[in-house]
């Protein structure tokens, strides 16, 4: 069980290392790239290369602004691409999250919300979760971890507004 990550910068890492965690977390092999789409274009092409080659099932393409990374990666493959769109310009995401979801029929990127990286990280896990019964197994702990969390949170208000 493979997933890249790859972002665009190592200021990105903050918002990304959740993600990286998440899978981590649930065994998964995860390999961590920081390679620009622009700046770094020749090594991006040839870790899309080896990840189309190794068994990688998913990738996260994480960037900001102009966003073209997970664009980029995607129209090298045939891997399911999840994009995470990043703030950190002037339109604090907004620009990273249109670039991301526009993109040409035939290329698609499944997108998350603006520094949704955990998302990711679970979308990632239930790609995984059709060929491995062990994630899917845990993902669905973790969804009945987080109802009986819900459940108790709202015991709490119950008896707190009694």
């Amino acid at each position: 069980m493979k997933v890249a990550v790859v972002m665009g910068s190592t200021s990105d890492l903050n918002k990304v290392e959740p993600a990286i965690l998440i899978l981590k977390e649930y065994g998964v092999e995860t390999a961590v790239r920081c390679l620009s789409a622009h700046r770094a274009h020749t090594e991006l092409a040839q870790f899309i290369e080896e990840c189309n080659n190794n068994g990688t099932e998913a990738i996260i393409a994480a960037a900001g602004m102009a966003a073209a990374l997970p664009g980029v990666v995607a129209a090298q493959t045939v891997i399911p691409v999840i994009g995470v769109p990043l703030s950190g310009s002037v339109l604090d995401g907004m620009d990273a999250l249109m670039s991301i979801v526009q993109m040409p029929s035939g290329i698609p990127v499944a997108t998350v919300a603006i520094n949704g990286a955990k998302n990711a990280a679970y979308l990632a896990l239930q790609i995984l979760g059709n060929r491995h019964e062990n994630i899917r197994e845990k993902l669905w702990a973790h969804r009945a971890q987080m109802h009986e969390d819900a459940t108790k949170a709202n015991e709490t208000m119950i008896e707190k507004y009694r």
